[in-house]
């Protein structure tokens, strides 16, 4: 039943909230002076609007009291941490040997996986105290993950300064375990069991839905598939995975009723009862106690039906829970909260009634404006987080609402009895397993959504924008004039964007027969056959969301042989994600089995779904409708040794005969491996993977082999390893090739026909489709992208045009028209003669040597190559190079530098690439002298 006069909210207590907040807000991420100043300001207006009335009196007099006790309390804080010993101490970076007490639970940090380095929790942070002062401890995660908080314990390790925002006073890195444990209190000890006690019960379920159900109910991610994080955060359902005044209110309201017989009072007590023991289970961290304030201040005002007095309360729950704890103002989980829980208050109530109004019925109406009012409200603070904007948010928690409570109730059944009787909160977590299922599920469908979220600046600019931008839109949509304009350009933009982003873009283009999927830094090659929704899968990534997201779009559903080129974490990542809802034939895994972890991982996983593992030997081939695969390599026997290099060049490299020509699937393969190829017959390829990621281990006679017309370098954006190397891509170019680079190009695709086509990431994701390059036009030298900058300024120090050229040493020395001899008083004879003299060249008296000012362009010129590698005899020196007849120590008889090809990939600098000009008599490559002046 609808009110006749809408509820009038008390807002008096406001501005003392605001302004504490803004106070503590100041002193955080500013100083202690900008604390005092904007808590003194907020009294100065406190009192000036009750001298001159402006506002009520009350509202008044709690903004003028409320002002410098912020200033005073806030500032007092922060300039204790900013004067504290550890803070000086962390400033000079000195070790230290405390004993601490441990304030919250370990939280993991999740690294990503390269080489043969596993993906996982590493290190984790944990809060502390010592001698008054806050601490972030950084620590290993082995000997630290279990320890609770209110343990104190002795830790050695080095201060460095904290990252600000909060009040701690330094960051402790940690080297070791922790000593001199304690035990801790005995309601830590009994809500760790009932933690445990649900996990091993949720074990029962799938892995993903096992490491969500924990999430759900408590916040304890430690066991969260990386997948699943991705495509909550996608679908802006990441707020689930996080303890909330959401779930407290359901745990509250769930106790109420089932004990409301009993009368008002026994049901109130019997619900707080439930929050104490909630508070406890979910662990005393900042968060959990600020959920726990506002579960009690939406228990109260929505249970209890005291509307009016949920104003007041938030207000209040801000104002204690600030001054208690400063640091709480810069968490943005306590924002999310207060954002969340203003807009259930204020904003929600009045649109359920507007679609009350228009005969919506009112469950319906509530179950549609509550996940709206929340997700509006809080997207400026998501998108300052996150820097991407959902769309698809309100949709996706309108659908997964309804089976929240539900999970959250049973997960909390199930942990209450788990250390009772393990079996029965197992039968529990079995019937919370389906509306789990339906999360992954509806989080899973709204990832994949096309332009399921776009873009915005991250940080406070991002979150202000967004503001800005909401309210603007808000303000625009309340005055009839503005309405119809604002709907006009909200469906022209949606009429414009969304055939850009979705009818536009056709992905997968129709035809395609390789396409290298853009997982980040690894490795997903897809190759199609002639059966529909059916390819071989090259490597799966280090992301298992990043394949199989690859993998929807191009609706592959059948997948033949999965080839592992290698064991490294980058190549077998997501090998588990393509495993589930496909079928799957085979894995095909190389003659290596090294890094054991990884081993065991494909052959737990492959076990598991019941796929068989091959191992392809060199010279087998695998035959497809319309793909043929021929494995080329490794021929060595394998040597059992844990190195990356090792490991990298015992991987299969496969020659794919498709439609659109040959693809040659190179691995990670270096030096030892790309060597060992060139002895193989035929490896001339229209499609090169490149191998390793582009790295600077690649000889230059192995990609001139190949004699690719495409380049594929699966990259990761801002990767730390340098990959790919401008060396290789110039080598790549100077032959001919057409690079394409999956962390600036997206997705890319080979068709037959000549044809290339990418899928971009950046802009409106727009397809770019270009034709093969002509060989003809494309062979010519080019210098390299780096070389040709330095080139550049070469060119413009000297004012005139200027190219590589091979320096004779034997004629280093120039005559002039007029004879000029420096003598010793000459300013800049000492420094030429010592300078070139230093290089191996006798100055003669009466003749000017030549002055080439840092000559960047002469030691660019240094290419050192090898007779196996396709070049001529080439000896280095430091101004340039001795090509058989130079002179120089090292060219001496004819006789090139030696350098083995481990030594050409250590030298990293950018080589550009040049054919001279080859003489027509004799046999061997030699160089037209060039004249004029050299």
């Amino acid at each position: 039943m609808l009110r006749k006069h809408p509820i009038t909210h008390d807002f008096r207590l406001v501005p003392a909230a605001a302004a504490v907040w803004a106070t503590a807000v100041a002193g955080l991420f500013l100083s202690w002076q900008a604390a005092a100043i904007t808590g003194l300001a907020a009294g100065a207006i406190g009192l000036a609007a009750w001298r001159r009335a402006w506002w009520n009196r009350t509202c008044a007099i709690a903004l003028l009291v409320s002002g410098p006790l912020a200033a005073a309390w806030v500032g007092g804080h922060v300039l204790k941490a900013e004067t504290h010993p550890l803070r000086l101490a962390a400033n000079e970076g000195r070790s230290t040997t405390l004993t601490v007490e441990l304030t919250t639970r370990p939280k993991g940090i999740r690294a990503a996986g390269f080489g043969g380095t596993q993906a996982g929790v590493e290190n984790v942070v944990i809060r502390a105290t010592a001698d008054g002062a806050q601490l972030v401890l950084l620590t290993p995660a082995d000997g630290w993950r279990d320890l609770l908080p209110g343990q104190q314990v002795t830790v050695k390790g080095s201060l460095a300064p904290p990252r600000g925002g909060d009040l701690a006073s330094a960051l402790l890195r940690v080297r070791g375990p922790p000593q001199d444990v304690r035990p801790p209190p005995f309601w830590q000890t009994w809500a760790d069991q009932h933690r445990d006690g649900l996990r091993q019960a949720s074990a029962v379920l799938d892995d993903e839905e096992a490491g969500l159900l924990p999430a759900l109910v408590v916040g304890d991610t430690e066991r969260m598939v990386p997948r699943i994080v991705e495509e909550f955060r996608t679908a802006g359902l990441a707020h689930l995975l996080a303890v909330s005044g959401a779930n407290l209110a359901i745990i509250c309201g769930a106790v109420y009723l089932l004990t409301r017989r009993l009368g008002p009072r026994p049901a109130a007590a019997a619900a707080f009862v439930a929050l104490v023991g909630f508070v406890v289970l979910a662990g005393p961290e900042p968060s959990v106690l600020r959920a726990a304030v506002m579960g009690a201040v939406a228990l109260l005002a929505l249970v209890v039906g005291r509307q009016r007095s949920a104003v007041p309360s938030l207000a209040t729950a801000v104002l204690v829970l600030v001054l208690h704890d400063p640091a709480l103002g810069g968490e943005p989980g306590f924002a999310l909260s207060v954002v969340a829980t203003a807009a259930l208050v204020l904003v929600a109530p009045k649109w359920a009634r507007a679609l009350k109004k228009r005969g919506v019925p009112n469950g319906v109406a509530e179950a549609i404006v509550v996940p709206m009012a929340a997700s509006l409200a809080t997207a400026p603070v998501v998108a300052g987080l996150s820097g991407q904007v959902s769309l698809v948010s309100v949709v996706a928690n309108l659908v997964a609402g309804p089976v929240v409570a539900p999970a959250t109730v049973l997960g909390v059944v199930a942990a209450a009895v788990a250390p009772l009787s393990p079996q029965v909160a197992e039968v529990v977590t079995h019937v919370a397993g389906p509306a789990v299922s339906w999360l992954v599920l509806v989080g899973r469908q709204a990832s994949v959504v096309p332009g399921a979220a776009v873009g915005w600046p991250d940080g406070w600019s991002g979150a202000i924008a967004l503001t800005a931008v909401t309210v603007a839109v808000v303000l625009l949509l309340r005055f009839k004039k503005t309405r119809t304009l604002v709907v006009a350009v909200l469906v022209g933009g949606f009429v414009v964007l969304v055939p850009l982003r979705v009818v536009a873009p056709v992905w997968p283009p129709d035809g395609w027969k390789v396409v290298s999927c853009d997982v980040g830094q690894g490795d997903a090659l897809v190759l199609a056959t002639d059966d529909p929704e059916t390819a071989v899968l090259v490597d799966t990534g280090p992301d298992p969301g990043a394949v199989d997201r690859c993998l929807k779009t191009l609706g592959i559903n059948k997948i033949p042989l999965v080839v592992l080129t290698h064991l490294h974490a980058d190549h077998v990542g997501g090998l588990d994600a393509v495993l589930t809802g496909r079928v799957v034939g085979a894995v095909a895994v190389g003659p290596l089995k090294e890094p054991a972890w990884a081993w065991r991982e494909v052959s737990r996983r492959t076990r598991a779904h019941a796929v068989r593992v091959v191992e392809p030997k060199a010279g087998e081939r695998f035959a497809l409708p319309g793909l043929e695969l021929e494995v080329m390599g490794p021929r060595r026997p394998p040597v059992a040794e844990d190195e990356n290099t090792t490991v990298n060049d015992y991987s299969l490299v496969l020659k794919a005969h498709t439609r659109a020509g040959r693809v040659l699937l190179t691995g990670d393969v270096e030096l030892a491996g790309q060597a060992a190829l060139l002895g193989e017959r035929d490896l001339n390829a229209e499609v090169l993977k490149v191998p390793h990621h582009g790295s600077r281990y690649s000889l230059p006679a192995f990609l001139k082999a190949v004699r690719p017309r495409v380049a594929l370098v699966s990259v990761g954006t801002g990767n730390r390893y340098g990959h790919p190397s401008a060396h290789v891509i110039d080598v790549l170019r100077a032959g001919g090739a057409l690079v394409l680079r999956t962390d600036k190009d997206g997705d890319l695709a080979v068709l037959p026909g000549n044809r290339i086509v990418r899928r971009r990431r950046d802009g409106l994701g727009q397809v770019v489709q270009r034709a093969l390059p002509d060989r003809r036009r494309h062979a010519r030298p080019r210098m390299g992208a780096v070389a040709d900058e330095l080139h550049g300024d070469a060119v413009a120090a000297r004012r005139t045009q200027a190219r590589f050229r091979l320096l004779h040493l034997r004629n280093t020395r120039r005559r002039h028209p007029r004879r000029h001899v420096p003598g010793d008083d000459h300013a800049r004879a000492a420094p030429d003669e010592g300078r070139v003299a230093g290089r191996g060249i006798r100055p003669r008296r009466g003749a000017r040597l030549r002055r080439r000012t840092a000559d960047r362009a002469g030691h660019l010129a240094r290419l050192p190559l090898q007779r196996a590698e396709g070049g001529s005899p080439v000896a280095a020196t430091d101004r340039g190079v001795a090509r058989d007849r130079g002179a120089g120590r090292a060219a001496r008889g004819r006789r090139p530098a030696a350098l083995s090809p481990h030594g050409l990939a250590r030298d990293g600098r950018d080589r550009p690439v040049r054919r001279p000009a080859q003489s027509q008599s004799g046999s061997g490559t030699r160089v037209r002298p060039r004249a004029g002046r050299r």
